[in-house]
């Protein structure tokens, strides 16, 4: 069972590192992690799709990140009403004759060619995994030379109320 489960982490060097490495010391696969700068300085967001083969593990997941340094807070949002979204770049083979189909193929996908040379177009699409899991298995006939996904990123739907990360690098203990 996939669940995408979202972070707030110090951007600190080893932090994605030390997460990783508890998420496969406990068997939990990862399917996809998109890390990056979020609108607070000094803070990052890491949204993981993780494959949790136990529905009883779910919690357990939570609370062993929730233990790690760095981490903030961390949420499981798959049951939530969520905007999630990924990015494609596909490299695919073309000709002369085969570009207007493909240009054909990829409109209705809303998907938009960045490069073409004379044997080959490389096609950027952005939406849900199963949106970009279709566009290539459309193109797969005219051979895909590479594709590369960069992973689910995703919020909850609608107004969050804003949350005040406190710098715990200050306090003395």
């Amino acid at each position: 069972m996939q669940r995408i489960i979202t972070a707030t982490v110090q951007n600190s060097s080893g932090v994605l590192n030390r997460i990783t490495g508890m998420l496969s010391k406990r068997a939990f696969n990862i399917e996809s992690i998109t890390v990056g700068t979020s609108e607070t300085e000094g803070i990052s967001k890491m949204t993981f799709v993780v494959d949790v083969p136990d529905e009883n593990k779910i919690e357990q997941l939570t609370k062993q990140l929730n233990k790690q340094i760095d981490v903030l807070k961390v949420n499981d949002i798959t049951d939530h009403s969520i905007v999630a979204r990924e990015l494609a770049l596909i490299k695919v083979g073309s000709t002369s004759a085969t570009r207007s189909e493909i240009q054909g193929i990829i409109e209705p996908f809303r998907a938009r060619v960045l490069d073409i040379s004379r044997n080959s177009m490389i096609i950027e699409v952005t939406g849900k995994p199963d949106k970009i899991d279709a566009l290539a298995d459309l193109l797969r006939p005219y051979g895909i030379i590479e594709l590369k996904r960069t992973g689910v990123t995703a919020f909850r739907r609608g107004k969050q109320p804003a949350r005040q990360v406190q710098d715990f690098s200050t306090l003395s203990i």
